[in-house]
């Protein structure tokens, strides 16, 4: 027999998944001896040959009796049929009869998959031949094995059009399996993915999958890829990189101009407004021992005697290059290096700069050799509150940055989204936020792991576009660590159509890929994933707030009756609103009298005060509210009544202190939503300032929940 290359055979992958335990049909090849059949026992002949994937179209399946001289007969015909593939053999297998249902697809496709950037994956639904037009209705389950148990995938599956087939329960129907018989199933799978592993397997496609006599599944056809060992991986960078990234003791500028308002002039006075110590900022300018009143380095070579912590090179690409190359020579200098320029291993890169320096860090770091950590290329810069170090190329009038420090941190590969982030919520406590660039060295996943070092982050927000290669596992690694430390994780991954693809190629140089296995991962491995940019910002305000807690009781009250109708339709599934007790209610409605509002106020939830309460009345509500089973209490402030001093920053301050201070007595969630237009904004900021989330509208407010509230 002709031996493939590349090409997983189906005789060889039935080995493989019966070595696991699983169903598979009575086979043998006929060229290999005796087969396991009687004669005239129906059967199933199929031509085997080196990448024939669809047997079927060529005329290379054949169902008859048992008969092995007619079979051969039968196999030589084939092979004629089939003669641009290279002949492996004929496989006679077993014709399983399987069970059906009319008018409901019971075949099952299953894929299992080493992915490069996902690591093994198994992706299960509808299959047979109409399998692409029923995935649109119902889109396959796709499960990490390394972060998925068969167990979990066992309760999806019983969720699943596929799953709710086979078990019954659909409408009407009687089931044609049950749940051990599925979970072993999918232990076989789990089990499967080693031994593929171990043979150089990287694609294996079961299609169909059918239910046996007794509820078996039962893989009728299974073809797949074969593939050489993938090369290691270079060593990982130092992690001292993180703290000399966030908390430099020293940092060395190089690419400063004499001419106001260049980007190097414009990080380097930003940096001077860092609490930084004097003589801790220097720069490199050849020929020159101070300019503009700060030490100057001739080269990079002097960094050898005198290394900094952090190193930003403010140059264009070349010159970037020729500083890491010669970094990488003297063995020392910087222990990471920010990059600005963009020119390397991007769509402007036409010299090939950037492998050479992705070939100069694998080098150094296989031979063992010291290496700097590098940030970027084509980074915008970082924002420390706790140094208020700032080394964003963003002069201070477009974006004044006043230390917050707190317990969140934000990355985002693209510097524009992180800068509109601090600029639209500048009431966000932060330990860092990082422009990370193109990843070419660090990537997402050492960040997260970097932010999952430092005890002073709890709460990490990333914006991505793409993921370096191989990332896609490690960042769900990195995602699962801090998650299991008891940390939050908000994404939003751009790039998610093909037009997202193409715009995210062009702007970072960054591959996004398939989103669907992107999300799948990464909320395996228990990220929160914001399908929109608004999302993102409302969870980040609430979290960034609240690290602790889960919010599934939500307790909303407002003084517009629109406010209350749109918040309650957001109430669905584990995410619904509180309930009082008797006694509550009781409470409430005395609170209400109490406060000239009896038949005005409804004594329930939501509880809509009406224009006609004052301060008095929401801070009451409040206290009473947050002491219900109420995980939040959200309020809604429509500004436009006289009953609300929205003007006096006297009058109205005291009022956010007092709701904020409810908040921390009762250890729960508010926050405020003022739905009104910039005259406003001073009322807004008041709010923020007392250390509440404020949102523009209570739909906001309570997306942000939601997405919270799915957390795994």
């Amino acid at each position: 027999m002709h031996t493939t290359t590349g090409f997983l055979h189906e005789g060889r992958a039935y080995g493989l998944l019966a070595a696991a335990g699983l169903r598979v049909p009575r086979h043998g090849f006929l060229e290999a001896g005796p087969l396991p059949f009687a004669h005239g026992e129906p059967i199933v002949l199929k031509g085997i040959a080196d990448q024939l994937w669809h047997k079927s179209d060529k005329g290379a399946v054949h169902f008859g009796p048992f008969d092995a001289e007619a079979l051969k007969t039968e196999a030589a015909a084939m092979r004629g049929r089939v003669a641009e593939h290279p002949w492996i053999g004929g496989l006679v297998c077993e014709k399983v009869a399987f069970k059906r249902l009319a008018g409901l697809p019971t075949e099952a496709l299953v894929s299992l998959k080493r992915d490069p950037d996902a690591g093994w994956l198994v992706v299960c639904g509808i299959g047979g031949l109409q399998a692409d037009a029923w995935a649109a209705l119902a889109p396959p389950l796709i499960w990490p094995l390394g972060l998925c148990k068969p167990e979990q995938a066992l309760a999806d599956l019983r969720e699943h059009w596929l799953g709710r087939t086979w078990l019954g329960r659909q409408r009407g129907t009687e089931a044609l399996t049950d749940e051990p018989k599925l979970l072993a199933f999918l232990q076989g799978l789990w089990r499967a993915a080693e031994g593929l592993d171990r043979e150089g397997v990287t694609l294996l496609e079961l299609n169909p999958v059918v239910l046996d006599g007794d509820g078996l599944p039962t893989a009728l056809d299974g073809v797949g890829t074969l593939e050489a060992a993938a090369a290691e991986s270079p060593a990982s960078p130092n992690p001292a990189w993180y703290q000399a990234l966030v908390a430099p003791k020293n940092i060395v500028l190089a690419g400063v101009s004499s001419r106001a308002g260049t980007v190097g002039r414009i990080i380097l006075e930003n940096l001077q407004q860092s609490t930084l110590p004097e003589g801790s900022i220097r720069l490199i300018k050849p020929g020159a021992t101070e300019f503009l009143g700060l030490p100057c380095l001739g080269s990079v070579a002097e960094l050898a005697a005198a290394p900094a912590d952090q190193l930003i090179l403010s140059l264009p690409a070349a010159l970037t290059l020729d500083v890491v190359e010669q970094l990488c020579r003297q063995g020392g200098g910087a222990t990471v290096v920010y990059l600005v320029a963009g020119g390397l291993g991007d769509g402007a890169d036409c010299e090939g700069l950037g492998e050479r320096l992705v070939a100069c860090l694998a080098e150094h770091r296989r031979a063992g050799k010291w290496t700097p950590a590098l940030v970027g290329p084509n980074g915008l810069g970082l924002y420390s509150p706790d140094l208020n170090l700032n080394t964003l190329f963003i002069p201070d009038e477009k974006l004044p940055l006043r230390p917050k420090p707190g317990h969140a941190a934000l990355v985002s590969q693209s510097g524009a989204f992180l800068i509109t982030r601090l600029s639209r919520r500048p009431e966000l406590g932060l330990r860092a936020a990082i422009a990370i660039g193109n990843q070419m060295d660090l990537r997402c996943s050492d960040f997260l792991a970097g932010f999952g070092s430092d005890p002073a982050v709890k709460v990490v927000g990333a914006y991505l576009e793409g993921f370096a290669p191989g990332d896609l596992q490690a960042t769900a690694q990195a995602t699962k660590q801090l998650r299991a430390a008891g940390r939050r994780v908000l994404l939003y991954k751009g790039g998610r159509s093909q037009e997202g693809m193409a715009a995210a190629s062009s702007h970072t140089g960054a591959l996004a890929g398939d989103h669907a296995l992107q999300a799948s991962v990464l909320r395996r491995a228990g990220a929160m994933l914001a399908e929109r940019i608004e999302v993102f910002d409302a969870a980040l305000s609430w979290l960034a707030t609240y690290a602790a807690g889960t919010p599934h009781r939500v307790a909303i009250v407002t003084n517009a009756g629109f406010e209350s109708v749109a918040s309650a339709d957001l109430l669905t599934g584990p995410f619904r609103g509180a309930k009082l007790t008797e006694a509550e209610g009781t409470a409430l409605a005395a609170t209400i009298e109490t406060h000239g509002l009896t038949g005005l106020v409804s004594p329930r939830l939501p509880l809509d005060l009406t224009p006609m309460a004052d301060e008095a009345a929401y801070l009451a509500s409040a206290d009473l509210l947050l002491a219900s089973e109420a995980d939040v209490v959200v309020v809604g402030l429509v500004p436009l009544t006289r009953r609300l001093n929205t003007s006096d920053p006297a009058a109205f301050g005291p009022f956010a202190s007092a709701l904020a201070n409810l908040a921390r007595k009762h250890g729960k969630w508010l926050g405020v939503a003022v739905e009104g237009g910039a005259i406003y904004d001073a009322y807004r900021q008041g709010l923020r300032e007392a250390g509440l989330p404020v949102f523009l509208t209570m739909e906001e407010a309570m997306e942000g929940l939601r997405l919270i509230a799915s957390e795994v």
